[in-house]
Parts: C-alpha cells; sequence; structure tokens
C-alpha cells in the first residue's frame, strides 16, 4: 500500500500533481465554451501567440506572466474584433495573428542567442519544475478566472450560443466577449509551463468534447468536463511517474483514451436504439 503513495513523498511531485489538476479543471471548464463556439483551433493559436509575448518579455527583462499574459489577451481582443469586423471567418484570423506573434519569439530567439531551457518548458511542458511561487500563481488565476465565469454565466451561455440575439436582448456582448478573451489568455498562461505549447490545445478541447459526446445539458457538460480535466491531470501525473514520460504528454493520451471510450459508448447506445427500433 505504501508503494502507491511513493511519488507523493516528493514535493516537486505533489506541486506539479496540485498544479495538474488545477490547470485540468481549469481547461475543462473553459474549453466548453470553445467548443461550443466552434473555436477548437484558438486553443492552439492562443498558445504560440502567448510564447510569443514570453520571449518579448524575456528580451525586455520583464515578468513571464506580465509579458506573456498581456500578449496573449491583445491577440485573443485582436482575433474577436476581426471576426466581428471583416468578412474574415476565425480560423483564418487565428492563424494569422496566432502565427505572426508566435513568428516574433522565434526571430527574437535567433536574433539574440541568450535563452535559457526555460522557453524549452515553455514550448513542451515542465510540470515537475513547478514551484511553489508557480503553484501560488496557477491556483490565484484559476480562482480568478472561475469568479469571471460565475459571475457572467448567463451571459455568457447566451453570447455562445446566438451572439446576435443577445446583443438586441441588451447583452453586452462586446464586454462579455472582452472577460472571456481575458479569461482565456489567463487560463493559457496557468497551463504554459504545465502542457507547453505544444499540447494546451488538446486539453482545452478534449475534455469537453468528451463531455459533449455524454451529455445534451449544458450544465451537465461544464461539470463533466471541469471534473474529467482535473480527474485526468491527477490520474495523468501519477502514471507518468511509472512509466516515465512526459507528463503533459500522459495526459493528453489519458484524455484521448477516455474520448475513445466515450465514443464507443455513443455507439454502443445507438446500436441498442436500432435494434429496439428494428424490433
Amino acid at each position: 500500500m505504501d508503494a502507491l503513495f511513493t511519488p507523493f513523498q516528493f514535493e516537486f511531485f505533489r506541486n506539479g500533481t496540485m498544479a495538474a489538476v488545477l490547470v485540468g479543471g481549469l481547461c475543462g471548464l473553459i474549453g466548453v465554451y470553445i467548443v461550443l463556439r466552434s473555436m477548437s483551433y484558438i486553443g492552439h493559436g492562443l498558445s504560440h501567440a502567448v510564447f510569443g509575448g514570453a520571449v518579448v518579455a524575456f528580451v525586455m527583462q520583464q515578468s513571464f506572466y506580465v509579458g506573456a499574459g498581456l500578449w496573449g489577451f491583445v491577440a485573443a481582443l485582436l482575433i474577436n474584433q476581426t471576426v466581428r469586423r471583416t468578412r474574415i471567418n476565425a480560423d483564418a484570423a487565428i492563424g494569422v495573428i496566432t502565427t505572426a506573434s508566435f513568428a516574433v519569439g522565434v526571430a527574437l530567439i535567433s536574433r539574440y542567442r541568450r535563452f535559457t531551457q526555460s522557453f524549452d518548458a515553455a514550448l513542451f511542458g515542465n510540470i515537475l519544475g513547478v514551484t511553489r511561487t508557480d503553484l501560488l500563481v496557477i491556483a490565484c488565476i484559476t480562482a480568478i478566472v472561475l469568479v469571471v465565469i460565475l459571475l457572467l454565466y448567463k451571459q455568457l451561455l447566451f453570447t455562445t450560443f446566438d451572439a446576435e440575439v443577445a446583443q438586441v436582448y441588451g447583452v453586452p456582448t462586446n464586454w462579455v466577449e472582452t472577460w472571456f478573451a481575458l479569461a482565456l489568455a489567463a487560463a493559457i498562461i496557468a497551463s504554459i509551463q504545465i502542457m507547453g505549447v505544444t499540447m494546451i490545445a488538446a486539453a482545452l478541447v478534449v475534455p469537453a468534447i468528451t463531455a459533449r459526446l455524454l451529455t445534451d445539458s449544458f450544465h451537465r457538460m461544464i461539470a463533466l468536463s471541469t471534473g474529467l480535466g482535473a480527474f485526468t491531470g491527477l490520474l495523468g501525473m501519477y502514471l507518468s511517474f511509472y512509466v516515465d514520460v512526459s507528463s503533459g504528454a500522459t495526459i493528453v493520451l489519458l484524455q484521448a483514451f477516455l474520448f475513445c471510450l466515450a465514443l464507443a459508448t455513443l455507439a454502443r447506445r445507438r446500436a441498442g436504439r436500432l435494434l429496439q427500433t428494428d424490433v
């Protein structure tokens, strides 16, 4: 029995596990709105934009979280405004703005060539390098985003399903979109060290899609997606300790496995209904 709790004897593992649970739940929550808005690509894109902001902050000798956060927030606002004010589709706007931001980071890295391994961690994640300070920042970001979602719950729900009708009924859609962009950027900032730029998109989308397969209720979808994100963060960290595989990759693979189970469950339900209909 003691062997089961061996990983938790190490402080780095405890910090990493708590961070993974918080980030997993946070990504699961935000991911519901992203999936229902058909903007699954934005998680992948904004993570690249945030990387560009992180490099700029490093060059200017400013805080990683401040630089990356501001850059991600501005990128999210630019995407929303571009889609609203032009004929450009969301996927095209995301591709142009976020790829350009990522290119800024790559250009600065190639120009200055004095960066540390922290940027490898930003690209691929370094969950076992999470400090108490990082954990505190992640916890604060998670709490703030949760408060924003709760305060704007009805407005976000209305805007997500039909922004034009919501505006007719007096919902301040521009402000709602602005706050959501801020919450999304904050979630990505919290996740980047845990999942890395290359894995954040999956953490945002897979739990939400899995929940969508299992229920048609928005409220249950929120609860399921958040729970799946937190659960896979915990179990993925635990499994990665024993199989000696990257924690971020293990979490995403576990989420993909649960998605496949949900697909199989849905297929069995449909097959059962067809059999009943034939009978």
